[in-house]
């Protein structure tokens, strides 16, 4: 039976509770991408902090939520944190063979994690499709089976708090995944005829195909764009982020509570992250240069995060400065990486010979994820739409929608690995949608350079300290009365397409 509501002092050490476990748990994730640590080791911190996995304490936060924003998501972290913990050892599990397996291809031993970076950086077309094939069967063969035990663990669980579907818990939780997939649709349909010329000339350029041609082994090395590589130096990237923030007031190397982690480790990830472990006590940039627009992005994509976590009040309650709408750091992280399609910040920082050239590919880039995502969105309702798996069926649909979307048909293989729990999707593409329209906002108000406006960064640092405590819809409305629109994003990147 659920318990009685929580009293408001146990809601009170419920919300400290979480503070420890997630700062823990944050800790623990970096220690292993970072390369600090072999084994990602889960089970010890879930027996530290039981009571955050129990399905009576969720269960009785959803008693007690009833249109409160903080319990309501202190209801969603519990009932998260529950289906974390019982699939706590297939992520273990997982981690742990993404990180031991490896692939033979041409004589050469590679490791699972970096056949995607090696596929990227590969010229030869038919060792990139080796490549893919290779990752195929090592996912098909190892990583798959786990993930399917995984979802029909979470599937079974799903009726105990109260829902028969994992898309139905999530509306539950207030997310408006029907409106999304309608404005999803609508963009797809607006830009496909703009996707497909402006890719298939990208394709042609780096990759010597056409889009009807391109396939899915082709897609790293697009965006990969080794052409730009001496535009965008590894040695030159911590210096440009760095300057980046001094123009908006920020000194990054004096932030006593930002940690930058650019050492070289064999197992470190290949791609940047950030680990908010103390908010905002303590944050930790980690980077791994190597250099190309791909790397810079992501590179300044996680300092967005980095700051954003940085500049949280203290005075904040744990569901606003750990929990509430991703939507709005992963805006705040997108927002910063969007500084390299602007041939103003690309002239500025890096004396870059063609950056209305490069601005136009790079929005072509942006175009092709905005489409990826919205495709992803529509196969992930239906795939949480019922609660039993058919691989089979789910493997198809996976291709026909993120084919129908990009013109490239993707890995039927990877119709489980490319799904992110907690319907993460949706952050993405509501945080595309912020971002640009707080970005107008800050051209309108600032000009065309506002990145290098310290008015600018000031108001930047006073959005960044308010945390989760708004979601992005009362974000928006709160800085420019508009209602959030996926095809805002759209319209942005036709124009830098024009």
């Amino acid at each position: 039976m659920p318990e009685a509501p929580p009293t408001t002092s146990e809601l009170d050490t419920y919300r400290d509770r979480i503070d420890r476990f997630i700062a823990e748990l944050d800790e623990e994730y970096y220690l292993h991408y970072a390369g600090r640590k072999d084994t990602l080791d889960l089970k010890p911190l879930y027996e530290r902090y039981p009571d955050l996995s129990r399905l009576e304490q969720a269960q009785a936060l959803g008693q007690a939520a009833d249109g409160d924003r903080g319990v309501s998501e202190l209801w969603r972290f519990a009932s998260e944190n529950y289906l974390a913990e019982l699939t706590r050892e297939h992520a273990e599990k997982t981690a742990a063979l993404e990180a031991e397996l490896e692939a033979t291809v041409d004589g050469e031993s590679i490791g699972y994690r970096m056949i995607r970076p090696t596929m990227a950086n590969a010229d030869d077309r038919a060792k990139r499709e080796r490549l893919e094939r290779a990752r195929n069967e090592l996912t098909e063969e190892h990583i798959n089976p786990i993930l399917a035990d995984g979802a029909k663990t979470v599937n079974e669980a799903l009726p105990k708090l109260g829902s028969e579907t994992y898309r139905d818990l999530y509306i539950r939780f207030g997310f408006k995944l029907d409106k999304l997939a309608d404005q999803c649709r609508a963009v797809l349909e607006s830009t496909e005829k703009l996707y497909e010329e402006t890719a298939d000339r990208l394709f042609r350029s780096r990759a010597g195909v056409g889009l009807s041609e391109a396939q899915r082994w082709d897609v790293t090395r697009v965006f990969r764009a080794p052409g730009w590589d001496q535009a965008f130096p590894a040695e030159k990237m911590m210096p440009a982020l760095e300057v980046t923030l001094a123009d908006l007031g920020i000194d990054l190397r004096s932030q006593d509570n930002v940690e930058l982690d650019i050492e070289q480790r064999p197992k470190k990830s290949p791609r940047a992250f950030c680990a908010p472990i103390e908010v905002p006590g303590r944050v930790v940039l980690v980077i791994q240069p190597m250099g190309g627009a791909d790397d810079w992005r992501a590179l300044f994509h996680e300092a967005g995060h980095t700051e954003h976590y940085a500049h949280v009040s203290e005075d904040l309650p744990v569901e606003a400065k750990r929990l509430g709408d991703v939507s709005v750091t992963e805006a705040w992280a997108t927002l910063m990486e969007h500084f390299l399609l602007e041939p103003g910040w690309l002239s500025r920082r890096l004396d870059f010979p063609k950056p209305n050239e490069f601005a136009a590919e790079a929005a072509t880039g942006s175009l092709y994820l905005l489409r990826r995502y919205c495709g992803k969105l529509l196969y992930e309702l239906e795939f949480h739409g019922t609660s039993e798996l058919d691989a089979t069926r789910m493997s198809s649909r996976y291709v026909e929608l993120l084919g129908n979307a990009l013109k490239i048909e993707p890995s039927p293989t990877d119709f489980l690995g490319d799904i992110d729990s907690s319907f993460y999707v949706t952050g993405y593409l509501r945080s595309w949608a912020l971002q640009s329209q707080l970005r107008e906002h800050f051209r309108e108000r600032f000009g065309s350079e506002w990145f290098a406006d310290r008015k600018a960064g000031g108001m930047l640092r006073e959005l960044w300290s308010e945390g989760h405590r708004l979601n992005a819809d009362e974000l928006l409305a709160d800085v420019t009365g508009e209602e959030l629109e996926m095809e805002a994003f759209a319209e942005s990147l036709r124009e830098q397409l024009r």
